[in-house]
């Protein structure tokens, strides 16, 4: 039945007539007309599709960066609030859940007389922490909060038996976002931990401590995070999961961490009996551990409070949460207004009772067949995908037959899911905001915990539908994409297909590549972690990545400095790739048809511009200098014009010749 309502689909696309590039009413929709006149598309295509919009797009004060995506979810916040506050109702219990949920937090005058009653329980057991064992179990229910203090302890998919779940530990957090901010010594980095240590006594001091006091345990946690930087992996090392994959036994456990007491600790997290763990990083564990257990314990209880603290902030009273705002909106990102209450709330809300909330949205937002037109375009570009590989002039026929295996084994997976999330263990009290979030937190990782030792759920979403997201899981051979994300300006019923394969399609193309980028390549149609490719293709597919970082490394973002091209390699390597497979898909769809202009643009030009406006964006110089740390992904500008320079579709369509800006003199190439 779906293979035939598909069919029907892709022949009722077929036959509509283009609709105009003109989007009266909406300004998410696609505008044609909307380009820098004053710019060549050959000189600088994103200066030229995205200028007027960056012009009438300034950063809302709430933002650090402002782009489509952005808009979009404005809009789709605005939808859920009206869900939320009951405009648009849903039914049965954990719809009043969530209305309950959302009442409480906007109360904020019960906020404030509340304080951080609801913490009483986990701030009185920190307090007790007098010996090693003392801060380890305290350290355990830390954890349950949904804090990667220290360590992260997880319910992962097992890399090498892709159908089970395993308990895994990682290395992961820090309070500063990434491990430079405490090594790095230029005076803009030193500036910022000034600012890190000042905030965190500030925390310190609004949960209880007094100022000597909180100004101790301020540098106390600088000091503690400072250790553990030294010991994790860089984002670039993250890339790899072979690196990532040591599974031990209780006992081996036991003897990398000598001394701590793993069957108190599993006990006081609620984690089932562990019979096996991957630990992701075990000289990194073992140092973390070492660490603790020698810390005094007023240095281990300064960082615990924090930790509770930090991770609750948004739910906690005003002051708490404008300090929180602080560090992490204004002086990390440069934002200069807090959002207001109703966006938390909803924010809050999404994080609980996130399916809940995303049932309505779907019954009021996402007809089946919005839902059959993408799943349609998404299999055209599969097949496109299908089509490159088995014409790869550099990929030998033993590899080929594994990469087809993998591309055919992928499950897509559009709008939402077909089994709901369950809340009805979760209690929800419509005067306690706080308690809420702090039982929200606790329910979701029992829930992670159950998952220990069983079979993976291979129908459980990670994204909600109300999302605007897609997204490749390489361990679950699936791709993903979200009910919110299928709207303009990424997926427009009324536009013609050049515009959404542009859009929504680059980007489907994009997630479909992710299962062949560095990452992803690592990993068979099963999902397991296995060496499927010859040593020679290996080789071969390394020399043709190694371009991109060699190119992109040179893409200048702020003051002086460039992308990292190694950290963003995953994300080029798929924005290369996902624009070919959706021209491609497009091409084959036009056939020998009917190609007439719009606006006096080509199909082919109306899709390079759909690609390139999707990605406009303004950002801030301090979420610039944040990204290049920490974001896989290029900026607008250079996933536009990285991408494009390199294709010589684009280049065809817009005329552009040998000494161009747009056009490499050294073309990347691996799909």
């Amino acid at each position: 039945m779906l293979r035939v309502v598909t069919a029907l689909f892709v022949i009722s696309v077929l036959a509509a007539p283009a609709a105009s590039g003109q989007s009266a009413g909406d300004p998410l929709r696609f505008n044609d007309s909307a380009v820098d006149k004053n710019v060549s598309a050959c000189d600088d295509f994103y200066q030229y599709a995205c200028g007027p919009w960056m012009k009438a797009n300034p950063i809302p004060p709430d933002r650090s960066s402002w782009d489509p995506y952005y808009q979009l979810e404005e809009k789709t916040t605005a939808a859920v609030r009206e869900i939320v506050e009951g405009r648009e109702a849903g039914d049965g219990a954990d719809y009043r859940k969530v209305q309950d949920f959302y009442a409480a937090c906007t109360d904020e005058p019960s906020i404030e007389k509340r304080g951080l009653e609801a913490l009483n329980d986990d701030l009185r057991r920190i307090d007790a922490v007098r010996t090693p064992t003392d801060a380890v179990i305290a350290l355990a229910g830390v954890h349950t909060l949904g804090t990667e203090a220290l360590f992260g302890f997880h319910a992962r998919q097992d890399f090498k038996d892709a159908a089970q779940v395993i308990a895994t530990i990682d290395v992961e957090s820090l309070g500063m976002t990434d491990r430079d901010y405490y090594l790095k010594d230029d005076e803009e980095t030193k500036r910022l931990r000034e600012e890190y240590s000042a905030h965190v006594a500030h925390i310190l001091q609004a949960s209880g401590l007094n100022a000597p006091e909180a100004a101790a345990g301020a540098s106390a946690v600088l000091r503690i995070e400072t250790e553990l930087a030294k010991m994790h992996p860089t984002r670039e090392q993250r890339r790899d999961p072979a690196q990532q994959y040591h599974k031990l036994t209780s006992a081996q456990l036991d003897a990398l961490t000598p001394g701590w007491p793993w069957q108190r600790y599993f006990s006081a997290a609620g984690a089932p009996a562990i019979a096996e763990i991957n630990v992701r990083w075990p000289s990194s564990l073992q140092a973390a551990t070492r660490l603790w257990l020698n810390l005094p314990a007023a240095e281990q209880r300064a960082y615990l409070r924090w930790q509770v603290i930090h991770v609750l902030a948004a739910a906690l009273p005003k002051q708490m949460a404008e300090e929180d705002f602080h560090f992490y909106g204004t002086v990390l990102r440069g934002t200069r207004e807090m959002p207001p209450r109703w966006k938390q709330c909803v924010r809050q809300t999404n994080d609980a009772l996130g399916e809940a909330v995303g049932k309505t949205y779907v019954e009021h937002h996402f007809p089946a067949a919005q839902k059959q037109r993408a799943l349609a375009q998404i299999q055209d570009i599969q097949a496109a995908l299908r089509n490159d590989i088995v014409a790869l002039d550099w990929m030998s026929d033993a590899t080929r037959r594994e990469a087809l295996r993998k591309l055919e084994a992928f499950r897509i997976k559009v709008g939402y899911p077909d089994r709901w999330q369950d809340y009805s263990g979760l209690v929800v009290r419509r005067d306690d905001a706080t308690g809420n979030v702090v039982r929200a937190k606790r329910f979701e990782f029992a829930r992670q915990m159950a998952k220990i030792g069983k079979p993976v759920d291979r129908d459980e979403w990670f994204s909600l539908p109300q999302d605007v997201d897609g997204y490749q899981s390489a361990a679950l051979v699936e791709i993903v994409f979200t009910a919110g994300l299928l709207q303009p300006p990424f997926f427009d019923a009324e536009m013609d297909d050049a515009v959404n394969f542009g859009a929504v399609g680059r980007t489907m193309g994009h997630e479909f590549t992710h299962g062949f980028d560095d990452h992803g390549r690592k990993f068979d149609e099963s999902g397991n972690l296995r060496d499927w490719w010859t040593a020679e293709d290996a080789a071969r597919f390394g020399e043709r990545a190694q371009c991109f970082v060699d190119e992109y490394s040179q893409f200048p973002v702020v003051d002086d400095k460039r992308l990292n091209g190694q950290l963003t390699l995953g994300e080029n390597l798929a924005d290369n790739g996902g624009i070919r497979f959706a021209y491609d898909a497009l091409e084959k769809r036009l056939g020998s048809g009917s190609r007439a202009a719009v606006d006096g643009l080509t199909p082919e030009q109306r899709f390079f511009l759909s690609f390139a406006k999707t990605q406009c964006a303004n950002t801030t110089d301090a979420a610039l200098r944040n990204w290049l740390l920490t974001d896989p992904h290029s900026p607008g500008r250079w996933r536009v014009n990285g991408t494009l320079r390199n294709f010589d579709g684009f280049q065809k369509a817009f005329s552009c010749k040998q000494g161009d800006a747009m056009v490499s003199p050294h073309p990347c190439r691996l799909w």
